[in-house]
Parts: structure tokens; C-alpha cells; sequence
């Protein structure tokens, strides 16, 4: 996708955008750019800056985004950056780091221009940005806009109003939870100068309050693939990108349409935006992560491409998860949150809520509305269980929240996992102590009545906050639990709703000799694939087979393991399911010979029962008494 760059096409574009009409000065900031030029996969964007008094000022890009919880340094993929005056006379800047430029003689400044290059196939180094929140240029095809990756703001320049205008194909349409101030005007009619190509363009023009909300609303430009949903007072739009047209829209708002309804009901028949869009791109390429970011009226998808009865319920679960977080943290969030720093980011320590409590209210939810069964909901608990037990549990979770940009960075993922259990363990406190009267629903709809939008809670009091808000013991469990490294007490809370709980059971059955802990992810000729990472704690089976460190592998049982992705998820499970119906285990690995070449090679072993560890049994308990059961339908049942 790289090409020579030709100056003179960079001029011509220049001059084009040069007159198309940005507003008037003073009126905030004018940004305008154009998808129907690609050049050298990079896309043009030129902004009319407000005036400004100073002699010198900074610009920059984000450095990073609220919901991400890590560093994606987005001014790396700026290139060409220029300041000029009303001349066209090019002012002088120098680039402090990867997302700030210092530009000299700033009450000059009449326009700044740059190139992007999108970040989904960037060979630039620098930190990886997880897909949803990243760019996408593939000319003709898809335009992935998170607008943190394509706009800047001036230092101390945040909170005015930001207009941006896309010129874009006509046949393409832009996804967005923005509502535009217009769209789909010709070109011609807006521009001084109309080319001979300009009949087959468009403009779309969008409006945002500040910086923040700019930043807030991701848009997706492609070929039209939409649906709509009515949720209440909720206009909910699908937009998606399938490139093999694999699924649809209208499958996807078939797909969530439940969830969301039962989500409508969940929040009290009403929801606090009037419109939502679920913006979904799906890849054809193998992945090692895929996933949603969270926007205040909208969330971003990047999954890979399958048919919808293959992603059904991981739709549903994602679907469920982005959406709850219209409450958390668009009508519930700290100081952190609601004066984020883009390039100065300071951390919350209640990730706990943000992502957690979230995390529970999307499984919480599909239970109490019928949507999955109460059997397979504590299937849900208990693998959320088993995969917190993979990270640290001597840190108090409010450190791993605050400094989850640094040294517990590679903790994060435990937030929808224990994060949600803490939600579950407040959640039955709750109930226990009003007698099954509310929940931890009605503490959220509490705060956000208290907070809202606008409101920011400060971080170090919210403990103290809920506490006076529900009961002494309530603060007690944030004291030991989460401030603390207290183990959550799962038996205590879950026992109150007649859910029996064992911690580890020693059970013989059968097993492909291998655990998550024993696999990691290596590079086989450009291409992801699994190895072994390490053969500790490996049970009989795994050393029977006779495992090494680095060994890469390629088949079992004769067939090929697929790509990366969900595919393999459901190839693993059947090869599970067949063990009992096998006399030999088999697995073909690529093992490294004396030259450092890999080499094929075949492990077997008889097929038969050993020793492995079970963790965290639930069962409801027939022998659950009345109040028992009635705390669990006040749980369970809407």
C-alpha cells in the first residue's frame, strides 16, 4: 500500500483544500478531511485554528484516550506538519516529542495542515493501539475514523466548540453517534472552484461541543451497511464493515435487539442519550486481540469477520458490556475522567466501576431477562473465576487501577474479570441487607441522580460517598476487598442466594495435557500461532506427550489448528469434547533442529484419565432455605 508520494499531487490537494471554505475566524476550530485523495496511504487534514494572543503555542495530538488504559502516542503517525498565516507564508515549528509541536509566531497562525498514516498496517514503532481505538485508511474501501488519531488541539484551547468536515465518496456513508449539522451536500456547492471529478463527492460537516467530545465520537465511512433500532427514546444505529460480506447490520440488530430491550428495561425504561450507534468492523485477517471501546454515544467493534450464528452470543456480550457504559462513566465518573489530560493522563482508582461493575451488569442483565439460563450464568461466574486466578491477588485493586498505565499495566485485564466479581460480591450484599429490596442497579441509578453528565466525583471520597449512601458494612467490603488484599469472600456472599461453592476439587478425567498457563503466542513466518511457553506444572498427560519450551503447535490429532481467532476457540472445544472417544492423543509441533531450523514432529501418548484440578464448582443448592431463595430470585429475576 506504500507509494512514491509525488509533490506535485501534495501540491495540487493542498490548493484544492486550500479553497474549499472552512468558517469564519473565531468561531473555534475548522477542520476538513478528505478521503477521496489517498496518498501514500495517508490521509490530508487541515485545520483553521481559532486566534490565539500568544507568541508561541502548542499543539498536539492525544498521547492517550479515556477507556483505553494505556499509551497509543497518536502524533507518531503525523508527517509533513505545517503552520502558515493568512499569506500562506509558512511559520516556524519545531516538534517536541511524538504528539506536540511548538509553532513560533502563533498570532499569525491562520491555518495548520498535516499527513496521517492510519495505525491498523503501520510498520511505524511505537506502542501497539488496541484496534477500536485505532485508524483505518484502505482507499475505496474503509475509512476507520477515531477522530483522537486525525485532530489536535491547541494547548490550553479545549473547551470551544470543534467543526470538522469529511469529503468523502459519494456511494460511501459515515457510522457515527454524532448527529450532523449536514450531509451529503455536493462538493461543488461549497467550494470556490469545482474540478472535474467533484460530481462523485460529498460533504458531511459534524459539530462538537468541545475537545473532549470530539474525541468521544469515533465514525466509520464505507459502503452504506446499516440498521436501526427504536430503544425507548433511543434511536440505535448499526453500522458495519464486512469486507467478504460475511454478516450484515440487519443480522446484528436482530442479534442484540433482545439485549438491548432488556437493557432498557434493566435501566428503568429510559435511557440518558437520544442517539446511540454501534459502529462494527470486522477483519478477514488472523488476530491475536479483537474487541469494543466505549464511547458516550456510541462503541466501536473490531472483531473478526464471521457468520453471525458463529459470533451470536459474543455479539450479545459485547454488545451488553459497551452499552451499560452510558452509565458508567458517561453519568458516573471522577475528576480524572470528566477533565481528562490527553497527554498528561492521571488515572482513577474505581476501574472496578468503570469496567467492572459494567462487566457484571452485561451477564447480570442477559439472566434476569431470560436471554441465558440461571445454569449457564454461573458458567459465566465461574470462568471469570478461574481467569482472575491467572493474575495478582495480593494488590489492592485500587492501586492496579491507578497506576494501570505502568507497573500493573499487565494486570488490566483483570478488571472484567475479578472487577466484575466485585460487582457481583456488592450487588448480593446489597440485597442481603434491604432484604432483597435493591441492588446494586439502584446504587448506580442513585449516583448517576447524584452526579450526571456534567458532575464529577472526586476519586478519594467515593468509597466514603457509597458507604453513607448504603451501609457501614458496605464500606467494610471496600475496606478489606478492594482498598485491601482480602480475598473476595464468593462463599459468604454467594451462599445468601443458595449457590454452594467450592474453592479447588482434585478429580481424575480426561485432558489434552495442556492449561492456558502452559501457552503463549509466537511469530511463525510473519504469522501468530500458538507455542508452548513453558512445560511447568503440566499435568501427566502434558508430560507423557513430552512437550518442550518453544515448541509451535501445528495439528492435533491430525488437523491443522486455525488461525488465531474465534475459529480456533471452537476447534480447541471439539477437540476437548472427543477425548473420551480416543485411544491416542496426538499433536504435530514445530520444534527447532541443531541449525535453529524448525522442524515437524510428532508427540502421541495413550489416551487415558489423570489427575487435574478443578476450580471454583458452583451449583445451586437444592437444600437452599426461603430466604435463601428469594435472595436469589430478587438476584436472578427481573
Amino acid at each position: 500500500m506504500f507509494i512514491k508520494r509525488s509533490f506535485l499531487g501534495l501540491l495540487l490537494l493542498a490548493c484544492v483544500l486550500t479553497a474549499y471554505p472552512q468558517g469564519k475566524k473565531g468561531k473555534g476550530y475548522q477542520y476538513t478531511i478528505d478521503l477521496t485523495n489517498v496518498v501514500n496511504d495517508k490521509l490530508y487534514v487541515e485545520l483553521l485554528p481559532p486566534p490565539t494572543s500568544q507568541n508561541e503555542i502548542t499543539f498536539y495530538l492525544p498521547k492517550m484516550v479515556p477507556g483505553t488504559y494505556s499509551i497509543e502516542d497518536y502524533g507518531r503517525f503525523v508527517s509533513d506538519f505545517t503552520a502558515a498565516d493568512k499569506k500562506g507564508n509558512k511559520l516556524v515549528t519545531e516538534k517536541l516529542n511524538d504528539n506536540a509541536w511548538k509553532i513560533k509566531g502563533a498570532k499569525k497562525l491562520a491555518k495548520i495542515s498535516y499527513w496521517v498514516e492510519d495505525s491498523y498496517d503501520t510498520q511505524l514503532p511505537g506502542p501497539e493501539i488496541f484496534q477500536p481505538a485505532g485508524t483505518n485508511i484502505e482507499d475505496g474501501k474503509n475509512f476507520v475514523l477515531n477522530t483522537s488519531g486525525f485532530f489536535g488541539y491547541l494547548d490550553g484551547v479545549k473547551d470551544t466548540p470543534f467543526q470538522f468536515s469529511v469529503i468523502r465518496p459519494e456511494a460511501f456513508y459515515g457510522s457515527s453517534g454524532l448527529i450532523p449539522l449536514q450531509t451529503g451536500k455536493p462538493l461543488s456547492t461549497v467550494r470556490k472552484e469545482a474540478g472535474t471529478g467533484d460530481k462523485a463527492k460529498r460533504v458531511d460537516t459534524f459539530q462538537a461541543t468541545n475537545y473532549d467530545e470530539l474525541i468521544d465520537s469515533p465514525l466509520m465511512y464505507a459502503k452504506p451497511d446499516t440498521a436501526v433500532i427504536k430503544v425507548a427514546n433511543t434511536e440505535v444505529l448499526i453500522g458495519a464493515y464486512s469486507p467478504n460480506n460475511r454478516v450484515t447490520a440487519k443480522q446484528i440488530a436482530a442479534s442484540i435487539r433482545e439485549v438491548l430491550m432488556a437493557q432498557k428495561e434493566f435501566l428503568g425504561g429510559k435511557l440518558p442519550v437520544n442517539k446511540y450507534a454501534f459502529i462494527f468492523y470486522f477483519t478477514d485477517q488472523p488476530v491475536t486481540s479483537y474487541g469494543a471501546l466505549e464511547h458516550s454515544y456510541s462503541s466501536f467493534y473490531y472483531m473478526p469477520e464471521q457468520t453471525i450464528d458463529e459470533m451470536n452470543q459474543q455479539l450479545r456480550d459485547f454488545a451488553a458490556h459497551e452499552f451499560f457504559h452510558i452509565v458508567t462513566p458517561l453519568t458516573i465518573h471522577s475528576e480524572e475522567i470528566g477533565h481528562f489530560d490527553f497527554n498528561d493522563p492521571k488515572m482513577s482508582q474505581h476501574l472496578w466501576m468503570y469496567e467492572g461493575v459494567t462487566e457484571y451488569f452485561a451477564g447480570s442483565v442477559q439472566v434476569r431477562y431470560g436471554l441465558i439460563t440461571p445454569e449457564e450464568y454461573l458458567d459465566v461466574l465461574r470462568e471469570k473465576m478461574v481467569t482472575a486466578d491467572q493474575f495478582v491477588n495480593d494488590v489492592p485493586f485500587t492501586d492496579i487501577s491507578r497506576f494501570t498505565l505502568d507497573k500493573y499495566h499487565d494486570q488490566y485485564g483483570n478488571v472484567y474479570m475479578k472487577g466484575a466479581l466485585i460487582g457481583l460480591c456488592l450487588d448480593l450484599k446489597l440485597r442481603k441487607l434491604s432484604g432483597g429490596k435493591t441492588g446494586l442497579p439502584d446504587l448506580l441509578m442513585e449516583l448517576s441522580k447524584k452526579y450526571g453528565k456534567e458532575k464529577s466525583f472526586r476519586d478519594d471520597v467515593l468509597f466514603d460517598e457509597i458507604t453513607a449512601m448504603t451501609y457501614p458494612q458496605i464500606g467494610e467490603f471496600f475496606a478489606k476487598h478492594v482498598k485491601g488484599t482480602e480475598p473476595l469472600p464468593l462463599a459468604e456472599v454467594l451462599g445468601t442466594a443458595g449457590v454452594l461453592y467450592k474453592d479447588e476439587v482434585q478429580v481424575e478425567d480426561y485432558s489434552m495435557g495442556l492449561s492456558q498457563n502452559n501457552i503463549g503466542i509466537t511469530q511463525v513466518n510473519g504469522k501468530p500461532m500458538l507455542e508452548i511457553s513453558t512445560t511447568a506444572n503440566m499435568n501427566e498427560m502434558g508430560v507423557a506427550l513430552g512437550f518442550q519450551n518453544g515448541d509451535v503447535l501445528q495439528k492435533i490429532n491430525g488437523e491443522t489448528l486455525p488461525d488465531l481467532g474465534p475459529e480456533l476457540g471452537a476447534f480447541l472445544q471439539r477437540q476437548r469434547d472427543a477425548l473420551p472417544t480416543l485411544k491416542t492423543m496426538a499433536f504435530t509441533v514445530l520444534r527447532k533442529d541443531a541449525s535453529g531450523a524448525q522442524q515437524p514432529v510428532e508427540l502421541s501418548a495413550p489416551m487415558r484419565k489423570v489427575k487435574v484440578s478443578q476450580k471454583h464448582l458452583l451449583a445451586f443448592d437444592p437444600d437452599a432455605t426461603p430466604e435463601q431463595i428469594a435472595l436469589r430470585n430478587s438476584w436472578l429475576k427481573k
